[in-house]
């Protein structure tokens, strides 16, 4: 495990107060720059990201145990989608600006004032970085990018497990805003524990966001909820993500299900968020049998030295369970790097001791559930706590949508013969889900609409035109569309 050094030490107290005041300093100019200013800024960064990806993946292929094609495909993504939300701020319906002009005859009894509504920047953002994605939700990842989007500074806390890229990629982000003409503060490093969250209680940070682990998220959001002005904090903290074949499905087609459900629970070693934890098939169906001769993957190492460790110690748990039996595995899956793990439970076991049988395991392990009857499926699926994903495996003739219906309030997504650990970063893209999948239900991290954690609605109420921000003038000079008078209006 990567640990802070000499060339990387904590933030002191005296640092940490400069890039605070900074980035407060920066939040006013920031936010007074038209969208497609702020669009520059982020291809600016994207374009710089790109131009070092040859300096850059050689570090994180030696902090972090990926491989170098998965890195590379990872930083692609992340310029993508900082590129993305450049689309985003040049169309202008994250605004969401509404207008409806005095109405002397409005219904309610009363003349309607003159409203217009706009979304404006929260303010100073603090981004904790994941450890699994040492691109794509870490310093320049899908938080930085929407929360600079929105027009929010950053002050991004690095991730211990691969802290030496987050120093270079800071570097280039950093260099790129900077050239671009970004004010001074828009963005800044954090290193250690105790410098993210002193920044968190800080009252000139108006917001906070994390992926990694339930306690290290809860005792964020704890913080920022016990602040004397709590802010928003968009904790993505844990999730086992299941899968439920159908009678149908398994018959049709058992062997592809159990080829995809082995190569989705084991990619990346196991260490996706979205890793379907927990498969449930039908006793008697030929999965578990499938599944016991499948082919496991060979060990792979895992992120660092205390993801191992916990690794270990969860599955040693599951494994000393009565309730669960080994159901294949490989020759090594305790030793470092680990070699992937399946166990097997009833439908009964898990409904009598659901929350120990569901604990995530966050590696190459994952359990499998035999069903007697499909009438079991839906109280199977209430047992389950806030999920990222859900998925159904079945058929066109499956009368599947009480379950549908429950998967639903329980995950952020629901998925139909599909596999969750393919995240897109589009437009309906929806990363996230009820406690403990998240810590904020309303919002996801992944896609466009992630912009919306960190704005708020302003309504400004008998304006003159030049006091209006320009998204609400008459003359709609960012030409965005709107809402006026209940009716859409393009530009």
């Amino acid at each position: 495990m990567t640990v802070l050094s000499s060339v990387l030490p904590p933030t002191a107290e005296t640092e940490l107060e400069a890039v605070l005041s900074a980035a407060h300093s920066a939040a006013g100019p920031l936010a007074a720059l038209r969208p497609g200013e702020r669009a520059r800024l982020l291809e600016a960064v994207a374009d710089a990201v790109d131009a070092a990806a040859d300096d850059l993946v050689p570090v994180a292929q030696t902090e972090t145990h990926l491989a170098e094609g998965r890195l590379r495909g990872e930083l692609q993504r992340t310029t993508f989608q900082l590129r993305l939300f450049a689309e985003v701020l040049r169309d202008g319906g994250y605004l969401d600006a509404r207008i409806d002009h005095a109405d002397p005859e409005w219904p309610m009894g009363a003349p309607r004032p003159d409203l217009r509504r706009v979304r404006i920047p929260l303010g100073p953002v603090v981004v904790f970085a994941a450890s699994n994605f040492p691109f794509a939700f870490s310093v320049a990842g899908g938080d930085t990018a929407s929360a600079l989007a929105a027009g929010c500074p950053v002050l991004l806390k690095a991730h211990s497990g691969h802290l030496r890229l987050s120093k270079l990629t800071a570097d280039v982000v950093s260099s790129a805003l900077a050239e671009a003409g970004a004010p001074q503060g828009t963005f800044a490093l954090l290193v250690g524990t105790a410098a993210g969250s002193a920044a968190l209680k800080d009252p000139r940070v108006k917001a906070g966001s994390f992926t990694g682990s339930i306690p290290g998220g809860r005792a964020l959001f704890d913080i920022a909820s016990s602040r004397p002005e709590p802010i928003p904090f968009y904790g993505e903290l844990g999730s086992n993500n299941p899968v439920f074949v159908t009678e149908a499905a398994a018959a049709a087609r058992g062997g592809e299900i159990a080829k995809g459900f082995v190569s989705s629970f084991t990619l990346g070693a196991g260490q996706f968020c979205t890793k379907p934890g927990t498969l449930f098939v039908p006793a008697g169906s030929g999965l578990v049998g499938a599944l016991r001769q499948a082919a496991l993957p060979d060990a792979a190492p895992l992120l660092n030295d205390r993801i191992q460790n916990g690794y270990v110690e969860v599955l040693g748990a599951l494994e000393r369970n009565p309730r669960l039996s080994v159901l294949a595995q490989g020759s090594a899956p305790l030793a470092d790097p680990p070699t992937p793990t399946l166990l097997l439970t009833t439908a009964a076991d898990m409904l009598a001791e659901p929350h120990a049988l569901q604990t995530e395991c966050f590696g190459p392990t994952a359990v499998v559930v035999e069903y007697d009857g499909e009438s079991q499926l839906v109280p199977l699926a209430e047992s389950f706590e806030g999920q990222l994903t859900a998925t159904i495996q079945g058929t066109d003739t499956c009368d599947v949508a009480a379950l549908v219906e429950v998967l639903s309030r329980k995950a952020g997504r629901v998925l139909w013969n599909q596999w969750p650990t393919g995240v897109s970063v589009t437009y309906a893209q929806q990363h996230g889900g009820p406690y403990p999948a998240t810590t904020a239900v309303g919002s996801t991290s992944v896609g466009t609409a992630a912009i919306e954690r960190f704005l708020r609605p302003v309504a400004y109420q008998g304006f003159p035109q030049h006091l209006l921000p320009e998204a609400l003038r008459d003359d709609n000079p960012l030409g965005v569309s709107r809402l006026v008078d209940g009716r859409r209006a393009d530009a």
